[in-house]
């Protein structure tokens, strides 16, 4: 191997285990990678922030704002409210549910899909009595499956494109990953709506058979005040109120330190925090009836002055939300919102600090005491996704159709090839912020910005890869591997090595680097790049044995009560479906 070529691959490995520890967020640990590569020489100074100017990169930018502009008209609640019942059958449910996640995941980013579906499948099961960890991993997995189908699906198909352009001549049509994807997503939706959904764990103990506000119990902080008639009582005297009220006392807060192991013992004091574990109404009904303050007294006091009255709102931290990795005070969210944390959700994982204290990290449930007037406004600002519904009145918008057509004749131009897709995904976010379909002030808010940096850092590091011969490396150590095996069988081990990667790192990251190997091993062998280059795109997208692998199996984690290893019950049988499903479909329709 050359210096750079060494250089390179001690660059990709650290970055693949930067994401692996996940102690760092994976931007910035792709453009530290960038710098230190453009420090050392292997990446041209010319080209450091050319990722950034990159094709995939505008595509992936622009279709979040499309997305967001396609949620804020009302367009996806007018077929979700249209289409969803919940006294279907829970297989039914999961099939339609699916199905729109996948048609909707298709034409939009397959996050933002299941960021408006969420609310309404979390609904639906509220309303069913049953327990939505049964039907949210069906749905984040059918989205993943729908974003297959169209190039701007998902961003592995949109860099699969891109790298096609770049070293074939032409990309990849909108529509030309609909006859693999198609097939492979059909598949995967019959398998996850008859049979997918009963490979999940049953519940066991507390969570065992529960109905939704089992898994929207949250850890909350009540304050006694001073003069209150509790003064002096034990804690385990308010455990009959307690049980009358569903709601569970599970520790003592004293000057500002966690009280431990005989806590129902300790002598309660006014300022002493009580910590409770409680739905959302519980932790209300118990409040009012034993007339204890919220944790943080003084801000609930002005919070009552606000003319339209309080409301609760339950959201759901994301990777990039702007609580996450902070905490309630540090962020200013009393004074700057007017808003209060009252309840926490943090399923599997024990908070031990006090409530404004805690840093929020990804899947985090956050129930929040805000005015009724700006408890929209909050959730845009912290960038959370809400898990109630946001009312009829956003299906009513006069612009619902205006959304639509908008995007669907800039998809209808692009497929025909009449107009280049970024300038055609471009047109379409003009015309929807001069149409106030997406307010200018929110504009730049719907884009992840941390993907954008990913990528736009992740893509010179690729080109560099490529120019020193390191692609070709791979591909020829992967071709050595399976040397005298039939060309299908090189492909499957191909889909294998992806899925595998992307299952346990960022799926960008991962077909930045194995698209160009796809490449360089079909040209060894003197086949067509094509149906390597669907091999990866399938592959890349295939993230379903663990909740890192793809950012929808993330946010699923907390609002289903998941735990790591329950997503690889579902998810292994399902990749065993994926390549048995694309392998003979990419055959056909793209021939070696």
């Amino acid at each position: 191997m050359t210096t750079d070529q060494i250089i390179l691959f001690t660059l990709f490995g650290s970055v693949f285990g930067m994401l692996l520890w996940g102690k760092f967020r994976y931007d910035i640990v792709a453009f530290t990678a960038l710098m230190i590569g453009v420090v050392l020489g292997v990446v041209p100074t010319k080209d450091a922030f050319s990722g950034f100017g990159h094709p995939a990169t505008i595509i992936v930018a622009l279709v979040l704002v499309v997305s967001a502009g396609l949620v804020r008209s009302g367009a996806v609640y007018l077929i979700t409210r249209t289409l969803v019942d919940a006294s279907r059958k829970l297989g039914a449910h999961i099939a339609i549910m699916g199905a729109i996640g996948g048609v909707l995941s298709a034409f939009m980013n397959n996050v933002a899909a299941l960021a408006l579906l969420m609310p309404v499948d979390i609904q639906t099961a509220r309303k069913a009595g049953r327990d939505p960890g049964l039907s949210l991993m069906p749905l984040s997995f059918a989205t993943i499956l729908g974003g297959m189908v169209t190039l701007i699906g998902t961003p592995p198909n949109i860099i699969i494109a891109s790298i096609r352009e770049e070293t074939l001549g032409e990309p990849f049509k909108m529509f030309d990953f609909a006859p693999v994807g198609g097939i492979t997503a059909i598949a995967g939706l019959i398998f996850v709506a008859l049979i997918g959904w009963r490979l999940i764990p049953e519940r066991s103990g507390k969570q065992g058979g529960e109905t939704l506000e089992s898994y929207t119990d949250y850890l909350a902080e009540l304050t006694v005040p001073d003069g209150s008639k509790h003064i002096d009582k034990r804690v385990s005297e308010l455990y009959e109120a307690a049980e009358k009220n569903d709601v569970s006392i599970i520790g003592l807060i004293r000057d500002g330190k966690r009280l431990y192991g005989t806590s129902q013992d300790r002598v309660i004091k006014a300022k002493d925090i009580l910590v409770i574990e409680a739905a959302p109404e519980a932790l209300d009904e118990f409040r009012a009836a034993l007339s204890l303050d919220f944790s943080d007294a003084k801000r609930e006091k002005v919070l009552s002055t606000a003319a339209d009255g309080l409301t609760k709102i339950e959201v759901i931290a994301t990777e990039t939300s702007r609580i996450t990795g902070k905490t309630a005070s540090s962020i200013g969210l009393a004074w700057r919102q007017r808003t209060v944390l009252m309840g926490l959700s943090r399923k599997g994982r024990q908070v031990k600090t006090q409530m404004r204290k805690t840093v929020i990290q990804t899947g985090d449930l956050l129930l929040l005491l805000t005015p009724s007037d700006t408890a929209n406004d909050v959730t845009e600002w912290l960038g959370c996704l809400p898990l109630a519904d946001r009312g009829v009145s956003v299906t009513a918008n006069s612009k619902v159709w205006l959304a639509i057509g908008l995007f669907a004749g800039a998809v209808a131009l692009a497929s025909f090839g009449l107009i280049y897709l970024p300038i055609a995904l471009g047109l379409v976010v003009v015309a929807y912020v001069l149409a106030k379909i997406v307010p200018l002030s929110e504009l730049y808010t719907h884009i992840e910005w941390p993907v954008v940096v990913l990528l736009g850092s992740m893509i010179p590091l690729g080109a560099a890869l490529e120019t020193s011969g390191g692609t070709e490396l791979i591909a020829g150590a992967l071709v050595d591997l399976t040397a005298g095996l039939a060309p299908w069988i090189i492909l499957t081990v191909l889909m294998i090595v992806t899925m595998t990667l992307s299952d346990v790192l960022n799926n960008t990251a991962t077909t930045i680097v194995v698209a160009p190997v796809g490449i360089q091993m079909a040209q060894s062998l003197n086949v067509s790049p094509d149906p390597f280059l669907m091999a990866v795109a399938v592959a890349a997208s295939s993230a379903f044995l663990t909740p890192i692998g793809h950012k929808n199996n993330t946010l699923i984690l907390g609002p289903g009560g998941y735990s790591f290893g329950d997503y690889w019950r579902m998810g292994l049988p399902l990749e065993i479906l994926v390549v048995a499903v694309s392998i003979p479909s990419i055959l056909v329709f793209w021939p070696l």
